[in-house]
């Protein structure tokens, strides 16, 4: 069957849709399933309308009013079939960090009214090793324990809850009472990272995969959120970077801070301006804050700031790397958090910045 050709006007999407207030906010903790980390779906029970790999997808839903694909009308979620024999459909993710816990969870049946899940329930596990995948696959695993309780979904609604039982996982189950679909499953709460047992060897110190975090920022204009700066690779398009607003006043900056995942000393940063090549900052510096345990996040203009990359000229789409005698001002000094600044405006895809854990 054909697909029409679609202009933008017919494609809708809930990018404005309100953040559910219940659930803990998200510029506090992480995602903990998204396929921008490291998450991937392990198993399920049936995708016969939709495939279960758009729940993880990190951009809102959006709908095609009148496309078709073969096995029926197109849809941006989970979607199985009808009449499921059993009493529920079900998909096992696996995390995109280490382990977590989960502090809250959101359900999202956009467009999804007269085929949506009437209910859901989440359950966990925590299972490494080699065969921990296999594992929790298998049909006589007994390893799951109740995440979230049994609720009701609604049709095109999106919705979250907070979890009292905080407890790490590694992998968790997604059941759909009884069939229908789903479009986006989120996962909200505390990476817990697995570090080298040796604290001399190096690590990404501001990795998502690892626990770091962008606390803050100046803005993030053109919806590209901040977080994506600590996103493992490189990215597929100048949409999962951060870009701010092209600014009109003689000496702006734009900053990001960025928690790392442990207190470490900075050996090597790279900041990447992929993709970004008409609109990459002209140059940018990064500054370095230790503060204590339970203080909090340093503020843009936190007296305690410490050089530790001054300011260096930007190109466009390219791995700017900066280490050895550069970065002399903090050598043998450990850190919780950095600042990227960029002058005076501008698009970046990461920052990294590499260490060992103090």
């Amino acid at each position: 069957m054909e697909v029409q050709a679609l202009s933008p006007e017919v494609i809708q999407d809930t990018s404005n849709a309100p953040t559910p207030s219940d659930v803990v906010p998200a510029d506090l903790i992480d995602h903990l399933i998204s396929s921008s980390l490291d998450s991937s779906i392990l198993a399920f029970s049936d995708e016969w309308f939709a495939p279960a790999s758009n729940l993880t997808n990190p951009k809102p839903p959006i709908r095609r009013p009148g496309v078709f694909v073969p096995t029926g009308a197109w849809y941006d979620g989970w979607e199985t079939r009808r009449h499921n024999p059993e009493p529920y459909d079900w998909v096992i993710i696996k995390l995109g960090v280490a382990s977590g816990r989960v502090e809250g969870v959101e359900i999202d049946t956009a467009f999804f009214d007269g085929n949506h899940a009437e209910a859901v329930e989440i359950q966990g596990c925590f299972e490494v090793g080699e065969r921990a995948d296999t594992k929790v696959t298998g049909k006589d695993y007994g390893g799951w324990r109740q995440v979230l309780g049994h609720r009701e979904c609604g049709p095109t609604q999106r919705q979250a809850w907070t979890v009292k039982d905080k407890s790490e996982v590694t992998h968790v189950r997604l059941c759909m009472f009884p069939d229908g679909g789903i479009a986006r499953f989120r996962l909200y709460g505390q990476v817990v990272p697995v570090f080298p047992m040796a604290t001399d060897r190096g690590v990404e110190l501001s990795s998502a995969l690892l626990g770091g975090m962008v606390v803050s920022a100046s803005e993030q204009h053109f919806g590209s959120n901040k977080s994506n700066l600590v996103l493992p690779g490189r990215g597929v398009d100048m949409g999962d970077g951060w870009e701010t607003r092209r600014s009109r006043d003689p000496g702006h900056v734009d900053w990001a801070i960025v928690r790392l995942g442990a207190r470490g000393t900075i050996k090597r940063i790279i900041v990447d301006t992929a993709f970004y090549r008409g609109n990459f900052p002209q140059a940018m510096r990064v500054d370095a804050c230790d503060c204590g345990e339970g203080e909090g996040a340093p503020g843009a203009e936190d007296p305690r700031w410490k050089e530790a990359l001054g300011i260096q000229k930007l190109g466009p789409d390219q791995e700017h790397q900066y280490a050895g005698s550069m970065l002399n001002s903090v050598a043998g000094a450990a850190f919780t958090h950095i600042k990227l600044t960029i002058i005076p405006d501008g698009g970046v895809k990461r920052v990294r910045v590499f260490g060992t854990r103090a």
